[in-house]
């Protein structure tokens, strides 16, 4: 099996590439203005080229870690150029920390996300319902790691809690340090298939992927008596070709998940709730105090925990803000495209 193969490459990517003299590569590393890509052969630092940047209008439209590109090679000691980007296929990404509402891509082209949270001090049930809505309007598939079993005394009980969220989607509890559900773990992993690992920091991610790939790859530091983290360590987004089959891409631990935007994502993470909503006995219920609302009902008889419902709320109110400033940024974006058309056309026409 080639590189390419191994790295994921079908024909369907190679449909999408179509006839060219440009080499297609795999973004493996991302730096400032600067990307690390695998080709069939070999490694390089790449750059895109002067009309790619001009032609980008968003964040979105550069490479990401897990993207393939199109590359013409260098001849000597210089960097390969990117001149294209082919169409993605899933795309995990979230609002920037802070008050601007820009798009930060976490990892593109992946068909499992590997969504860890360790059974100590981490457990954080509304976190994994945001990670869940990530996953779900990216395009790829969830499957939740509940990692560190060997320090939790109750770990079937949080499993069965994770379960309720993460309604149909796989929960594996895991121990890299005493091996318990690896090869379920490993069992989701096949031949052309990317995986992202996501989490917090401290959750235990690179010592899973160090159990994945066998061996200490990934670096691990110790684990604090405070609060039972990690520290965390890694500090880039890379993608890893396992020894076996597959890939795997490391993502830093993120401190908070902003969602970045959600047509279908909400409905899919909250299907519970949705199916009361559809019960209620108005259409335009806002489950406070209408009568025959289905959603309050199942609240006070226990069936929809208080919590969870709280939480749809203010992920609804959540997306609906950024939906509203999203297209303001949208609005910017398609005056600065025809302000560069109307350049364009001046020097032609000079």
């Amino acid at each position: 099996m080639n590189t390419l193969t191994k790295l994921g490459w079908n024909e369907k990517w190679q449909d999408k590439a179509g006839q060219t003299n440009l080499t297609p590569a795999r973004v493996i590393t991302e730096y400032k203005n600067l990307y690390k890509i695998q080709t069939d052969t070999s490694i390089h630092l790449a750059e895109v080229t002067g009309k790619y940047r001009h032609q980008a209008m968003a964040r979105e439209d550069y490479p990401a870690v897990g993207d393939w590109v199109m590359v013409s090679l260098p001849t000597n000691e210089g960097h390969a150029m990117i001149h294209q980007m082919l169409e993605r296929t899933s795309k995990f990404s979230r609002k920037v920390a802070g008050t601007v509402t820009h798009e930060q891509i976490v990892a593109a082209n992946i068909d499992l996300a590997f969504l860890v949270m360790s059974l100590n001090h981490d457990f954080n049930l509304r976190r994994l319902e945001r990670y869940l809505i990530a996953t779900w309007e990216s395009g790829a598939n969830p499957v939740v790691v509940l990692s560190k079993a060997d320090l939790c005394e109750n770990s079937a009980e949080k499993a069965a809690e994770a379960k309720t969220t993460a309604m149909g989607v796989p929960v594996l509890v895991t121990s890299a340090y005493s091996g318990t559900g690896l090869d379920e773990l490993r069992s989701h992993i096949h031949e052309g298939v990317t995986v992202a690992v996501m989490g917090s920091s401290g959750v235990g991610k690179s010592s899973i992927i160090n159990a994945l790939i066998g061996e200490e790859k990934m670096m691990v530091n110790d684990i604090r008596e405070d609060d039972s983290k990690g520290k965390h360590t890694t500090t880039h987004r890379e993608l890893i070709m396992l020894p076996d089959k597959g890939v795997i891409i490391d993502t830093p631990g993120m401190r908070e998940l902003q969602l970045w935007e959600s047509d279908s994502g909400l409905s899919q993470g909250f299907q519970d709730i949705e199916t009361l909503a559809e019960a209620c006995q108005f259409r335009d219920c806002s489950h406070e105090t209408e009568p025959g609302c289905a959603i309050r009902e199942a609240i006070e008889d226990g069936e929809l925990e208080q919590d969870r419902y709280d939480s749809y709320v203010k992920l609804q109110k959540e997306l609906a803000y950024l939906d509203r400033k999203s297209n303001k940024r949208e609005q910017l974006l398609e005056k600065k495209k025809w302000k560069k058309i109307s350049q364009y056309q001046k020097q032609i026409h000079k």
